[in-house]
């Protein structure tokens, strides 16, 4: 027998409604044909099939380690794995671990970054505590920090990352409204961010460290440095963390995944943090899940003890590599002769930020998105989801939201697929001019 009596939700979920990574998904169900140059997917013909069997196979093939994998694991993760984990990072940071200043007791494994975005989220940050992010940034991430009730700061940015500059203007401006005690974390993509595919100049990493720790008056302001496209460089090597410049380890606070450069099905992300920190989100974690997928765990560390791993990262970037190609081409092909239009050039990651004429405005209520998605079959990420808005402040105090930007991802289509959705989405920009 029903009530109808009004339910009464937490203030987390009233914080966390009308997200726009479900609206994006909805309308990908919804309109079939379309293509989607906003799924940040992997590629599905690169997915490493064999080297998991090869892996699995390997682990099944003694029943004691295939028990153990089967069984629950610790809340930490995998030690086997961890061990590898530590050895994978002194390897992209060309340093030993030692110097890093890093151990195994430094190390969470999670169920993608994502979990460990959270978790982190959840044991730093009360209501009203303060997140500085670059404008723009990773939208999820914002959505995230939107359901903990945390207030959402921007700061600039231009070609070479979040401006330092910019960065202290902005924790000046919070000391004076008495706001400094509730600045909590600086968050940073660092190489090749989602959405816009630039790189956090490496003056600057050592830079952030710096004002971090000078800032730090009344509580201690961590650096969230957020990885996931590090390996997806095409360009060069891969560059130094923000964490290798923090030569106490106390400071900066480092996540990666590999969904990007392994398999996104495994959902193994991984973190690196100061003592303190790794025991919270230890007791958060253990309260949510007793520890991440054990078995996932067991694969990947298997890859990389069977030297499987950095074959098929190689392999990967080759892959992406041409794809990236391919969509900087279409779009000169496209869009070069288009007035006030222009484009990141990304190094590595999977992402192409595209800005157009001012007067063209890209959201999901946009004629440009309408005509795009229903007429020209095309499907993109609207820029201004990646702009953070000051719950701090009032509609007249927050600064624009720029809404002229396109996020363009060449990671889940074929080079056929991009073409065509470039050829698409120019058409559906065209007509509107």
């Amino acid at each position: 027998m029903s009530t109808n009596k009004k339910i009464h939700f937490s203030k987390k979920r009233t914080w966390s409604h009308d997200l726009p990574i479900s609206f994006l998904m909805q309308q990908g169900v919804e309109n079939p044909g379309v293509l989607s140059l906003a799924a940040g997917l992997v590629d599905q013909n690169s997915l490493p099939a064999e080297i998991t069997k090869q892996a699995f196979d390997d682990l099944f093939s003694d029943p004691k380690t295939a028990k153990e994998a089967l069984q629950y694991g610790t809340t930490a993760g995998s030690l086997a794995l961890r061990s590898h984990l530590l050895k994978h990072l002194s390897r992209l940071e060309q340093k030993s671990a030692e110097e890093l200043g890093i151990t195994v007791d430094n190390m969470i494994v999670t169920t993608g970054s994502q979990q460990y975005l959270s978790l982190l989220g959840e044991v730093l940050l009360d209501p009203g505590d303060i997140c500085l992010v670059a404008a723009p940034t990773y939208f999820v991430f914002l959505g995230v920090l939107q359901g903990l009730g945390a207030r959402i700061v921007s700061v600039e940015t231009d070609e070479f990352g979040m401006r330092m500059d910019s960065l202290e203007a902005t924790l000046d401006m919070l000391e004076a409204e008495g706001q400094l005690h509730r600045v909590k974390m600086i968050y940073l993509v660092s190489d090749y961010e989602n959405p816009s595919g630039v790189s956090l100049a490496l003056d600057r990493r050592k830079q952030v460290v710096e004002i971090a720790r000078s800032w730090s008056r009344q509580q201690r302001i961590f650096v969230l440095e957020d990885l996931a496209y590090r390996e997806l460089c095409y360009d060069g090597r891969v560059a130094p963390s923000i964490r290798s410049f923090d030569t106490t380890g106390e400071t900066v606070i480092l996540t990666q995944t590999f969904s990007k450069s392994f398999s996104p099905g495994l959902r193994v992300g991984f973190g690196v943090a100061p003592d303190e920190v790794c025991a919270a989100i230890r007791d958060k974690k253990g309260n949510d899940d007793f520890g991440s997928t054990n078995l996932s765990q067991h694969i990947l560390a298997t890859a990389f003890r069977e030297n499987l791993y950095y074959d098929h990262v190689e392999k990967l970037k080759t892959v992406y590599r041409a794809k990236r190609d391919c969509m900087l081409q279409a779009a000169d092909l496209h869009f070069s002769n288009i007035p006030d239009v222009h484009w990141v050039h990304p190094k590595g990651g999977l992402y192409v930020w595209m800005t157009l004429p001012e007067r063209i405005e890209t959201g999901f209520n946009s004629p440009l998105f309408q005509k795009a998605i229903h007429e020209d079959k095309v499907m993109y990420v609207p820029g201004e989801l990646c702009y953070a808005i000051d719950s701090g402040r009032g509609d007249t105090e927050q600064p624009p939201v720029q809404k002229n930007h396109m996020r363009l991802t060449f990671g889940v289509q074929n080079l056929d697929g991009i073409q065509e959705g470039m050829k698409r989405l120019a058409h559906a920009v065209k007509s509107l001019l």
